[in-house]
């Protein structure tokens, strides 16, 4: 047993001449002067260990940004933790029943990814995934919604936490590991139209071990699609360290012969350079796919029934909260480069918390689905069968006839 403690502790060790990650939430530094005009650009520049780079070179550090845009991310991070914060509360007042997995602290990622895509780029998750049905086109209230299952959901209320849906984005998902081939397959259908698009595939570090994720990197690179690989790595899977349950905790590169990029997820300027410089890999200049690693921390559990404190110290997480957190790390940016006063965001937290309020309000009031609703969105809509069984064929056709179907 103390050979194999050795030999765990070994591999927690950088390698020699390699530096590590940074993870700080607050390092990039502004070029000049940033103007008071909303829309017009300006530079900054990104700590020099924001990223590290397999068989790819690094993005640029001067990253291009503007107020209006660094105002939005802020509220938008705001709003989604907001959401997600309810949602806690929800679930512990037992309005919110079954799975639901919180994303509170790696807002980052999120909002950094859409600002670095177009609206009909793909995106498909695991089941940590409120954030991105808001920021993909859904709305707070549907996800509230959703998460209690009732008719005004997104998914109608049949859905529930882990599975939530757009146009533009592929689920909340609830097998581990299993939206990555699908991914990849929604990357392949936008080749085949000839779509200048690409497809990010987002899953954890703990499904980072499932054979279907290699097989699905084999097939994008063998056919050279427009997927990005992204990995939101924090650190303890379901509940085990990384160190504990992957002999190669680099998980950027685990691509073989695809390049990969491990990133700064705490910090979403750096995740924002992070996928522009994917999209442009991808779509403009048509390498393949690409694997992102986002190294991030979520504060609460795996899921709402994991307290989170087991694998880790309540310490640990505080530190996290108090020296990294991404949305303190985007209000100083804001503070210091002059683009809004204190009292300004504040306002922006007001709006967040308000929204949220009344998209709790709104859900509660709506109703949870009906009989009849058991028989609707089986089948995509104007191709259902003219009739459909169950568990006895007399019981469906009385049910699905009466139901006006």
């Amino acid at each position: 047993m103390a050979s194999l403690a050795r030999l765990r502790v070994s591999r927690q060790l950088p390698l020699r001449g390699v530096r590590a990650i940074q993870t700080s939430a607050d390092t990039t530094q502004l070029q000049g002067t940033a103007p008071g005009d909303g829309q017009q650009p300006f530079t900054v520049k990104l700590h020099p260990d924001s990223f590290r780079a397999y068989k790819c070179d690094l993005p640029d550090l001067e990253v291009e940004v503007n107020k209006d845009q660094l105002l939005t991310m802020y509220r938008q991070m705001q709003l989604v933790r907001r959401m997600e914060m309810a949602a806690d509360a929800l679930y512990k007042a037992k309005l919110i029943r079954g799975f639901c997995h919180l994303a509170i602290g790696q807002e980052a990622v999120s909002v950094g990814l859409e600002h670095g895509i177009v609206p009909n780029d793909r995106v498909i998750t695991a089941y940590r995934c409120h954030p991105f049905a808001v920021l993909r086109g859904g709305t707070v209230a549907g996800v509230i919604g959703e998460l209690l299952g009732r008719q005004s959901g997104m998914s109608n209320g049949k859905g529930g936490s882990m599975h939530i849906f757009t146009p533009s984005f592929f689920g909340g998902n609830g097998i581990v590991g299993a939206q990555v081939p699908v991914g990849a397959g929604v990357a392949f259908a936008q080749k085949y139209l000839g779509e200048k698009h690409a497809t990010f595939a987002l899953y954890g570090d703990g499904a980072s071990n499932q054979g279907q994720v290699f097989e699905a990197y084999n097939m994008a690179k063998l056919w050279n699609l427009p997927t990005i690989f992204v990995c939101e790595n924090n650190k303890y899977g379901m509940g085990t360290s990384a160190e504990r349950s992957s002999s190669n905790t680099e998980y950027f590169t685990r691509g073989d012969t695809i390049p990969g990029l491990q990133v700064n997820g705490m910090d979403i300027i750096a995740s924002l350079q992070a996928v522009r410089y994917a999209r442009k890999w991808a779509v403009e200049e048509q390498k393949g796919p690409l694997l992102l690693e986002f190294v991030t921390y979520r504060y609460g559990g795996h899921s709402m029934s994991d307290p989170g404190t087991t694998y880790r110290t309540r310490e640990e997480v505080q530190r996290m909260r108090s020296t990294q957190d991404p949305i303190r790390g985007l209000q100083r940016y804001i503070e210091e480069w002059g683009l809004a006063t204190e009292q300004e965001l504040k306002l922006l937290d007001k709006e967040a918390k308000a929204e949220v309020d009344a998209a709790v309000e709104e859900a509660k009031a709506s109703p949870e689905p009906e009989i009849k609703d058991l028989w609707t969105d089986i089948y995509y809509k104007g191709t259902e069968p003219p009739s459909m069984r169950g568990r006895e064929r007399e019981e469906v056709s009385v049910v699905f006839h009466s139901s006006g179907c």
